[in-house]
Formats: structure tokens, sequence, C-alpha cells
């Protein structure tokens, strides 16, 4: 068994989607002043690699809360491919329903991870994502966003979370994935419309 961490870690001023609140760690107690260390962090529920919940988009969406603990088990799918100069994630990239629980769309773009271009990203086509809802996947993506940079509308988010599937954004580390994995996506236990995650493929 391989066990393959495909979180960003959490760290002071990481990069956030445009507009999110930005993310602090700091120290609140220090070995030197108080004997021992506690650090504050402050962050959104959409920061770094992170969990959407249906409550996200959806005005009556479910909040991760109303998740058991075991809807955070994926069987998933692995797709790697190229989206192109148009950056579209499109319905022939979409596997045909089996016995998947989910598709993590591997694109290579977490490569540019603290950069500017990591904001101009791949996304799925609203017909895309309408086939993962189609076909039961949740869906997870090596970038910021199921939608593209800029959008106002969101039609995949939509999709997915208006057919109650979860959407997990910002993986990194899925070069290397077979394309069958188990996914571990345990978010923060929060009762919100999203959440952190440490996502771990088990292959």
């Amino acid at each position: 068994m391989t066990l393959r961490d495909c979180s960003h870690p959490i760290e002071d001023g990481m990069p956030v989607y445009p507009g999110d609140p930005a993310v602090e760690v700091e120290p609140a107690a220090t070995m030197t002043a108080d004997g021992f260390r506690v650090h504050r962090l402050a962050l959104s529920t959409h920061a770094g690699t992170h969990l959407d919940a249906p409550s996200h988009l959806e005005p009556d969406g479910a909040t991760l809360g109303e998740y058991g603990v075991e809807a955070f088990r994926w069987d998933a799918r692995v797709v790697h491919c190229d989206p192109g100069r148009e950056g579209w994630i499109r319905e022939g990239d979409v596997p045909e329903a089996g016995d998947a629980d989910a598709v993590v769309f591997a694109t290579g773009w977490s490569d540019h991870w603290g950069t500017e271009r990591y904001r101009e990203h791949p996304a799925l086509t609203p017909d895309a994502a309408a086939q993962c809802a189609g076909f039961e996947y949740h869906v997870g993506v090596d970038c910021p966003s199921v939608d593209p940079a800029g959008s106002e509308a969101f039609p995949a988010h939509h999709e997915l979370l208006g057919d109650g599937r979860l959407i997990l954004e910002n993986l990194t580390n899925l070069a290397d994935l077979p394309e069958r994995v188990t996914l571990h996506a345990y978010p923060i236990p929060v009762d919100a419309d999203g959440a952190p995650a440490r996502v771990v493929a088990e292959d």
C-alpha cells in the first residue's frame, strides 16, 4: 500500500482565491516568552486544499456537517488530461459510469502553485460537470476552481453542488497516481459551506 499526500500545507500568506480572506499562521505563545508554543490560525473555509459542500452556492444545499464521515472516503478514478490551450476539461475526459464514487482530474496545474499563472487555470465545461453529476461522481481538481477564473455564474459548481456532489479543489501531487485510488478527503470537522481538508490517495 502506498499513501500519497495530495494536500497543500497550510502556511502563513499562502495563495487564496481572489477576494477570499488571507491565511494567517502566527505565534500566540512562544517558548521564550511563555515556556510553550501555541499558534493562531486565521483562514477561510476554502483555503488551500479544500472541500466545497452544496451550501457553498446552493441556497438550500447541505453543509459538510450533514455528511457522515464515510462520505469523505472515495473510490476514485484518476484522469490524467491535457486541457489544451483553451483550458477546458470536456465531456470526453469524463470516464463512463462504473463502480467509482469520484473522478479526479490531474492536469498538472498544481505545478504553478504560488505563481500568477496558477490563477488562470483549467476548468470543467458545464456539460462535463453535468456529466459527472449524472454519473454520481464527486469531483477533484488540481487547480483553484472547477469554474474558470473570473466566472460569476459558476455553472460547473451549480451542476455538481446542485446534485449533492462534493468538490475538491487545490489538489496536488497527482502526477504519479494510478488510474484507480482510494481517496481520503477528510475536512476539518466544521458544519459549514466547505473546509480545508487533508487529502491522501491510497493505492
